[in-house]
Order: structure tokens, then sequence, then C-alpha cells
């Protein structure tokens, strides 16, 4: 086996088998391979560092996390597990519809699914039981509607635990959040809410005995009540590891393979600063933006419509000030022809009119979420349909939609104003978010026209620290990201 062949060459003493999603859902499965590899660590007195395997399989077990959960008081959808076609249905009928399936030990969701009745329930519980490993589903009430946050936690074997990073996704649940556009930091809690949130994701990450390096935990939260459910824990370094390291300037992947061979977060400086060691927590005075990106023109048999299995094949992320920049930085990013928040229905912004079913054309495109969803908000939008309408439809958070109908007012000021662009309307604009390229449509002019504009008016990008404290410390070696921020 690869794990073993890299042992005896290497002579290690330790592996820690938390760096990677595939090799720690291997490690954590009940298979004859992975207990043949727990076994020849044993032989080859190679010692699990991180997070031991007693702790993989608690954080990933849809049981023993439960049960987890409950012990420290955390709330957790109603659910319960089946391990045949029979015992899931007499769960279903119990719990009652609709329904979340998970299925144990997989990888990006897959084999789950939302199951609104029995019939439909019996084809994809099936499916389920066959997507696990050890043929087990987990049956979970839905809070598809709530909102969706995750927070990537990092422990020391101090037990010192920070807060890397802060994430929300802007669709609701019932998206994977892998396929979801999420935001960074979280920018619909209240305080209060948030501190509940932290400390919910420490009293998990110590309960289920990660002794080093980071997890991700997910939570969702009621819009109207405000209850606060506990989803899911990844035991590990995670594809959102990555986009919080990008977003916060903390090398994660670094500082928990330091932290696995037995140093502290004290004991690790910064490497930005220099001077701050590892258990600051980052702060950004920033806002972060990840947009997947959809490739199903190549798989068209393919179910466009996104669910609780992750369908996306990449993401693009951005930084801007304000969420409104960075989505349409994002938006171009993507490399699918889009310059920012574009429309797809209209092509004369002055001259858009609601009539002949075009209503009910964009209700029916944002009703359920797929991959041109947040265009046809953006229509919604220009139709004149209200917040409240387009939230019941979608449950896309007020907050987002207002932002959004932000850049869609702007649009119309902008076109409306073509012939009489000043320097504020200008820097307005890209502050937005609005590329060149938008621009000259919006205002009939050539893209180096509207670049040539800008020079003239002194419109000019200026760059930002990426440096984890906000500009409270100096930074040594920072990155950057432009934006249109305090034009001088």
């Amino acid at each position: 086996m690869e794990v073993m062949t890299l042992v005896e060459k290497a002579k290690q003493a330790g592996l820690n088998i938390r760096v990677s999603g595939d090799s720690l859902e291997v490690a954590g499965k009940p298979t004859p391979e992975a207990l043949t590899v727990v076994r020849e660590l044993k032989e080859h007195k190679v010692e699990v560092i991180g997070a031991n395997i007693k702790a993989i399989k608690k954080g990933e077990d849809r049981k023993l996390f439960k049960e987890a959960m409950q012990k420290i008081g955390l709330d957790l959808p109603r659910s319960d597990k089946a391990y045949n076609l029979t015992e899931a249905c007499e769960i279903a009928q119990r719990i009652g519809f609709p329904l979340i399936i998970r299925p144990s030990f997989t990888l990006a969701g897959t084999g789950g699914s939302v199951s609104y009745n029995i019939e439909e329930f019996k084809d994809l519980a099936k499916h389920g039981l066959e997507s696990s490993m050890i043929s087990e589903i987990l049956i979970e009430e839905s809070i598809a509607g709530w909102k969706e946050f995750e927070l990537e936690v990092m422990r020391d074997i101090k037990d010192n635990v920070v807060i890397i990073c802060s994430i929300e996704n802007f669709d609701p649940m019932g998206v994977h959040t892998g396929d979801s556009i999420t935001v960074a930091p979280i920018q619909t809690l209240t305080d209060k809410e948030y501190q509940k949130m932290r400390d919910a994701a420490i009293a998990c990450i110590r309960e289920i005995g990660v002794e080093t390096g980071g997890s991700n935990i997910q939570f969702a939260i009621h819009p109207e009540t405000g209850r606060m459910v506990i989803i899911e824990m990844n035991p590990r370094v995670s594809r959102s590891s990555a986009l919080a390291s990008k977003a916060t300037g903390f090398p994660i992947a670094k500082i928990a393979a330091k932290l696995a061979v037995g140093y502290t977060l004290d004991e690790i400086p910064n490497d930005i600063t220099l001077k701050t060691p590892s258990c600051f927590e980052p702060a950004i005075d920033y806002c972060v933006v990840k947009l997947p990106r959809f490739t199903f023109e190549k798989f068209p048999s393919a179910n466009p419509i996104l669910g609780v299995s992750m369908k996306s094949v990449g993401e693009a992320m951005s930084i801007g000030r304000t969420f409104k920049e960075a989505l349409q930085k994002g938006l171009r990013s993507l490399e699918i022809k889009k310059y920012g928040l574009e429309s797809i229905l209209f092509k004369d912004i002055l001259n858009i009119q609601a009539g002949n079913g075009i209503k009910d054309q964009v209700i029916q495109k944002i009703r359920l979420p797929h991959a041109e969803r947040i265009f046809y908000l953006g229509d919604a939008l220009r139709i004149g349909m209200p917040i409240d309408e387009i939230y019941e439809i979608t449950k896309v958070d007020p907050w987002f939609l207002y932002n959004i109908k932000e850049i869609i007012d702007l649009e119309k000021e902008i076109a409306t104003r073509k012939d009489n662009i000043d320097q504020e309307l200008l820097l307005k604009a890209k502050e937005y978010g609005f590329s060149d390229r938008q621009l000259a449509v919006l205002l009939g002019k050539k893209e180096e026209d509207v670049y040539l504009l800008r020079k003239k008016l002194n419109v000019n990008p200026v760059f930002k620290l990426v440096d984890t404290c906000a500009a409270e410390f100096k930074a040594f070696t920072p990155y950057y990201y432009s934006t249109y921020d305090n034009q001088e």
C-alpha cells in the first residue's frame, strides 16, 4: 500500500493522516484496507499523530458524533441511522418529511440527497446505502432553508483553541457547502450569536478529541427562531481550510504539521508579522467571496439542480472591501464569459419589462439552486421583485439580497447617466466591483475608452494587505489585493 511503502522508506516514527481528505477517510473506515494500515503502523511502531484513530472515527461516524454532541449539550437535527431499507422506512415515518439522507464515510457528500415523500425516499435511501462503504445512512430532519455557517478551528497539545476563519453560506441549508457561494467573515450574525457558535465549536473539537491541528465545524441557524444546531465536523484539514488559509493569510496546513510534532500555538511565530504568535486569531478588514465553478455542459445527463451532494469542479476566490465588490470580482474570475453580475434575460437595462411571462420565468429560475441562480437573482431585482418576495422563494438572507439590489440600482443609474459620468459615480461603480468591460457595455463605449476615462478622472486601483491582523502590526511578508477604497 502507498502509505506503508512511504513509512518503510522513510523509517518515520510518526504519521499525520489528517492533512488530506482522502487519506483520512480511508484511515477512518472500518474496511479491511484501513484495518491493514492500522495493524501495519503498529507493527512498524509508527504513531498516528495529530488525531488518533478513535478521534477520527468519533468525528466521522454519524452515530458516535451525535452521541458526543448530545453529551456536551449541543443541539442537532433529529435523526437516526439505518443499515437497510426496512429500517430506513421506519425512521422516515417516525421523523416525518422532508428528510436528509447522509451516507456514512463518503467524500463530498456522495450519495446524499433530500427526500420529500416515501416513494422517492425508498430509491434515494437505497442509493445512499450503496454509496456508504459500511452500508450505513443517517436519516435526518430537513433543515433546508436555514442559514449555514462553518468555523475553521485549530487546537494544540496544551488545549489552546483558536478560530482561524468564520464562513457563511450565501445559499441556505440544502446545498452542499462546496456548491454554495460562501463569504468570509460571517456577515449576518449578531455578536451574541457568533460567540455562542464559537463556544460550541471549541467544545466540539475538545469532545471529539482532536489533539492537534485543524478541524472544520458546520452549523445551521433557523432564520426566525435563532435555534442553532451543529451539522457535522471534519476532524482534518479540508477543502475549506485552503479557502480559510488564503482568506486570512494563516497557513493552516503548515501550522497543523508543526502542532502534530509537538509545537504549541504560542511557540509558532506568525510568518507575516514575525512578532505575533499563531495563537492570535486572524482579524480581517475586508470581505472574501468564494464562488463554485460548474461544467454541466460536459455532463449533459447530469441533474443541474444543486443539493447535498457536491457537483462543482472547482472554485474561484476574490477579495474586496465589501461583499458587493468581492462578489463581482469573483463572478468574472470564474471564466464563464461573465464580467460581473450581468443580466441573462435583458440586453437593454433601461428597457426592462416584466410582461409576457418574464416574472414567472424568473421565479422558476430562482426557486431551485443551480449554477446560474445568482444571475437570475439579479434579474429578479431588475424587474422590481421585492426583496421579501425573493427571500420567501429562495431563503437567501435579505442582507445579501439588499447588497445585490444596490448593485442593480447603481447599474441602472450608470446606464441612465452614461453621458454624464463624473469621478464620484465612476469611483462608486469601481467600489461596487464593476469591471471596465461591464461599464463599457452600460455606457455604450469600448473597454479601452472606460480605462482612459478612469485615468482622466484619477480613479485608479490601490493595493491593500492580507496580513492576518488588520494592520494592527507591521507586516513583513503579506500579500495584496486590489481595490478602489480610500482614493486620494
